[in-house]
């Protein structure tokens, strides 16, 4: 006999549909998985055997093959074991097939027959609905998850014979689902909590109206982390299909969504240590993972002790920098990932840190302050639109009380320099934000005035700009003059932008 349940695997941040076809024939007792099954997969065979035993239900010692169907694609993982089982009792008479129809099964089981949580059930549910199942079953520690998909049936269940129950009519469905879509942020750290060092907070604010890169140069204990933990409390709050999106993503990678039951309004902060690996950062493994970079999507990326970084680690940024992607290549199959990210990094200025500082001297010569500043290559360099040199502050800084915005007021103006960018780029295929700007993008929505040209011309020809960096010079520019409400950009809007990029570390 021949049965058939509709599941689901993760490719990516994605899910992909696969059915769990299931063969007893009479024959030598046998239990073989085929389709491109990992080592979870193929040991399911004993977690399920124990399942049924223990669950009550006869367990046929025939001749068993389990097809994971398309054979192409690779499996992996303790989702397939409910799906498997129920495809054995619907061989032995314990299930309908009909039972079935319309609903996809996911879940690890236990040898007692109990049902544990799996990875990935935001991004399996969205795709039994995209593919019109109207139910799916799944285990009820993910519930939550799965409840934030509105438009299908969610079956949480605790073990195999409660399913078998439900399916059966035995046992009535307990409908639980609630507005579990709820929006909250939390910001340990604000703008308003940053003393003096009111030229960064400007910094800081084009940098979140763009979603620019920045770069923060500064001794030790100058405030570079601090400002930068402040960043997201500024950002606009995710719109509902970035919630949702963001929320795959951890799906995929921790087993739930940012926080369990809910949606995150404020954006994604990843703060990964120097020692990181490359495919830590971008994502790999011999079936590909997300990494950092697309953890860190729709939100900011914050690379610490930037120097310290292996330089082959910086320099796999370079395409999720620039495209907004990542796409890891493997023998088996290569998969792209969304990688839009805000990137900020910070760095002191030489090995010892205290290079300029007015109140500790600098004990590094030359030549280790040039190798310090080379750990990192010109091509990254290039890709960061502002840079930021970060004074350490006074007592009496530290002191101020009540001065400058909240960052309620500022996300204001940068959600309305947002509003702006999104009417004035909405037709446009990279996206809305000046950052994605591409060149024809550029020349369309970025007209300058002719002394600003001019100036720009200078700053080509004699302080050595490239291309890139005449281009993202007018993208912050776009950028200010957007904060400011003005069409076209002024000769003091380019100065600005052009003030960002005179850093010594990215003249």
């Amino acid at each position: 006999m021949i049965s058939n349940v509709t599941s689901c695997a993760i490719s990516g941040i994605d899910g992909v549909v696969v059915q769990v076809e299931t063969d007893v024939s009479n024959g030598l007792p046998s239990f073989t998985t085929v389709g491109l099954p990992d080592g979870a997969v193929r040991e399911s065979r004993e977690r399920v055997k124990a399942a049924i035993k223990n669950s009550g239900y006869p367990f046929q010692n025939k001749r068993i093959t389990i097809n994971l169907s398309p054979g192409d694609i690779r499996k992996e993982g303790t989702a397939f074991d409910l799906p498997i089982a129920l495809g054995l009792l619907v061989c032995n008479g314990i299930v309908t097939q009909q039972a079935l129809e319309g609903a996809l099964v996911v879940g690890e089981l236990s040898l007692d027959g109990s049902v544990r949580k799996i990875s990935g059930v935001l991004s399996i549910t969205l795709e039994a609905k995209k593919i019109g199942m109207s139910t799916v079953i799944i285990p009820r520690e993910n519930s939550e998850e799965a409840f934030l998909v509105d438009g299908i049936r969610v079956i949480p269940v605790n073990s195999l014979s409660e399913i078998v129950e439900i399916l059966n009519d035995l046992k009535k469905v307990c409908h639980e689902r609630h507005d579990s879509i709820e929006q909250f942020a939390e910001y340990p750290i604000q703008i308003e909590d940053i003393k003096g060092l009111d030229h960064i907070k400007r910094g800081i604010e084009i940098a979140a109206a763009g979603m620019h890169n920045i770069l923060l140069i500064g001794p030790p204990g100058s405030g570079k982390s601090m400002i930068a933990k402040a960043i997201p409390s500024i950002l606009p709050e995710l719109s509902h299909a970035d919630q949702i999106e963001t929320a795959k993503i951890y799906s995929v990678v921790n087993g739930k969504s940012p926080s369990t039951g809910s949606l995150l309004s404020n954006r994604p902060f990843r703060s990964p240590h120097h020692t990181i690996s490359y495919a830590g950062l971008i994502g790999g493994g011999s079936i590909p993972k997300p990494g950092e970079v697309t953890l860190a999507h729709n939100g900011v990326l914050f690379l610490d002790e930037l120097p310290e970084f292996k330089r082959s680690v910086l320099e796999v940024l370079r395409q999720p920098i620039e495209d907004g992607t990542v796409t890891i290549s493997r023998a088996q199959k290569s998969i792209t990932l969304p990688a839009q990210f805000m990137l900020v990094a910070a760095m002191n200025p030489c090995p010892c840190g205290y290079l300029g500082s007015k109140t500790k001297n600098c004990n590094c010569n030359d030549i280790q302050i040039a190798r310090y500043q080379g750990r990192i290559s010109g091509p990254l360099l290039d890709r960061i639109d502002l840079a930021h040199e970060v004074p350490a502050i006074s007592f009496d800084q530290i002191q101020e009380k009540g001065r400058g915005d909240t960052s309620e007021k500022v996300r204001v103006r940068v959600n309305k320099c947002r509003e702006i960018q999104e009417k004035r780029n909405k037709t446009e295929p990279n996206g809305v934000l000046n950052s994605r700007l591409n060149t024809k993008d550029i020349r369309q929505h970025c007209p300058i005035t002719e002394d600003s040209e001019k100036l720009l011309k200078r700053c080509v020809d004699n302080l050595g700009m490239s291309m890139r960096g005449y281009h993202r010079t007018l993208r912050v520019a776009r950028t200010i003059a957007d904060l400011a409400e003005c069409e076209e950009i002024q000769y003091e809007h380019v100065a600005e932008a052009i003030q960002y990029r005179r850093s010594s570390l990215l003249e």
